[in-house]
């Protein structure tokens, strides 16, 4: 069974950088053709895709954020993680990591999300 797990601190200050780690069992990130997603839901309102991380390495952000957003895997421990630059309060959400069948695909596995916080 594909299990997500998000993981980090969930308070930020402002203008310092949010990170997250994903880590997955059950399957390899590495697995043709697998894409692993990040996603958040502000407060009252609806989901918003930031950005994917291929199987092989490849990475796809949100226009609006890829700015200020990295994401990166870690192939020997299963996991990949995000990173999002000069975090304000609008950044408070809860965020998902997710798998995808593929790069064209909607995120169909989800982890239980974690609440982040950037105080005002």
């Amino acid at each position: 069974q594909v299990q997500l797990q998000e993981s980090g601190p969930g308070l930020v200050k402002p203008s310092q950088t949010l990170s997250l780690t994903c880590t997955v069992s059950g399957v390899s990130i590495i697995t043709s053709d697998y894409a692993w997603t990040w996603i958040r839901q502000p407060p009252g309102k609806g989901l918003e895709w930031m950005g994917v991380i291929a199987y092989d390495g490849s990475t796809y952000c949100s226009l609006s954020l890829k700015s200020r957003t990295s994401i990166s895997r870690d192939t020997s421990k299963n996991q990949f993680s995000l990173q999002l630059r000069s975090v304000t309060p609008g950044d408070t959400a809860v965020y998902y990591c997710g798998r995808a069948s593929n790069l064209m695909s909607s995120t169909s596995y989800w982890g239980q999300g974690t609440q982040v916080t950037v105080p005002s």
